[in-house]
């Protein structure tokens, strides 16, 4: 009977070691973290703004190239729609042209706006 107490402590005993073992671990790899994010992280978040610049023409072009399926995609409805006589022709194509044109300022408003 004691041999299965005295086991019992044992075994609680190495669990809370472990514990603290596990404890003062974790907080000597939170220290040394917070040592080596000591610097002010500026480099980081200009390098970050260096890539996305770097990454906003290759956008504006995606954002032309788009603009001008979806310009080719309208004319053929457009025509489309003018060829079976419906009435609301000019209604689709002014909005099939203006979305085009919504893509094309935006893309350059965006450009000039931030200084890209």
């Amino acid at each position: 009977m004691n041999n299965q107490i005295v086991s019992s402590k044992k075994q609680n005993i190495a669990k809370c070691l472990l514990a603290l073992f596990t404890l003062c671990t974790y907080n000597l790899l939170t220290i040394i973290t917070a040592y080596a994010q000591k610097a002010d992280g500026s480099g980081g978040i200009q390098k970050a703004a260096d890539e996305v610049a770097g990454y906003f023409d290759v956008g504006c072009t995606l954002m032309y190239a788009i603009g001008a399926v979806m310009g080719i995609i309208g004319a053929v409805k457009v025509f489309n729609k003018w060829n079976a006589g419906e009435p609301d022709t000019s209604k689709v194509a002014s909005a099939w042209f203006g979305s085009c044109i919504f893509l094309v300022i935006v893309a350059t408003v965006l450009k000039s706006f931030f200084g890209v």
